[in-house]
């Protein structure tokens, strides 16, 4: 099957851009780097009027480096943080998630941004961006406003994006020198997505101790707290505690998580 006939519009700004979006309505649909998009289109799962191509805004590129944060555009690909080529504020969690992505071709075309409204919910920076703390950067025709990235994902494929409103930034806090962090997912093969994750986070010096659920029916899961990882370091404590967190899924993937679970804790209670 092929895409259904759309005009394309070639983004020159952010702000002729979101215009364009918005005049389209929701028959208006951004691109980024293509890499779930392209096969949507194909699938006719999307069928958009207007497609609006942001590869030409240099805007969506730029990278700002401040005290307690790094601010990423929207569009820098996988393969820039998996190469190194972008400063990296998490002690080495980003190059490692990315080097996870599916395969190098995707990750050399695919964008950080990109992969966040695509919103699939085992899609890895789904549930990296909440377990960091990132804040993101919404611009649209009635203006500018951030959200916490755990907040962006409402569902399945669906996120806070109103119409004409694009993704323009991320930005990342610092991780301390003392700061800890796992990142775990099963796949059966590789460069699939994942059937089950589970990324972990201690900061003690920015008070922070995560632990996020990821590859679920919807949105990943935040749980936050002091002591939280330690006390899932007894196995007989992990299922139950997946239960008690209102993770209802199937036995299998329930054995999947609690062993995610397991690696995870493990990591955090190995020094780096």
């Amino acid at each position: 099957m092929k895409a259904v006939a759309y005009r394309i519009e070639r983004g020159v700004s952010i702000d002729a851009t979101t215009r364009a979006l918005r005049e389209a309505g929701w028959g208006g649909k951004a691109i980024a780097g293509g890499q779930s998009l392209g096969a949507m289109l194909n699938l006719r799962l999307a069928q958009p009027e207007v497609l609006a191509d942001l590869d030409g805004i240099d805007a969506l590129r730029a990278v700002r480096e401040d005290a307690d944060a790094i601010t990423f555009g929207a569009m820098c690909t996988h393969a820039a943080f998996e190469d190194g080529k972008l400063p990296d504020p998490t002690r080495g969690l980003m190059p490692a998630v990315a080097r996870g992505i599916a395969y190098r071709a995707v990750r050399n075309r695919g964008t950080i941004g990109g992969s966040l409204c695509h919103a699939d919910p085992a899609a890895d920076w789904v549930s990296t961006m909440p377990l960091v703390g990132a804040t993101l950067r919404l611009e649209g025709p009635d203006g500018v406003r951030t959200l916490p990235a755990a907040e962006f994902m409402l569902a399945a494929f669906e996120t806070q994006l109103a119409e004409g409103e694009l993704l323009t930034a991320i930005t990342v806090p610092r991780l301390s020198a003392q700061a800890q962090w796992s990142y775990r997912k099963f796949c059966r093969k590789t460069g699939e997505f994942a059937h089950a994750l589970v990324c972990a986070l201690r900061d003690p010096a920015r008070g922070v101790e995560r632990l996020v659920i990821g590859a679920l029916d919807g949105a990943p899961r935040v749980f936050e707290g002091e002591g939280l990882i330690a006390s899932l370091a007894d196995a007989s404590q992990r299922t139950a505690w997946l239960a008690e967190a209102g993770i209802d899924v199937d036995p299998a993937r329930t054995t999947q998580l609690a062993e995610m679970l397991r690696l995870a804790v493990m990591d955090m209670e190995t020094p780096r």
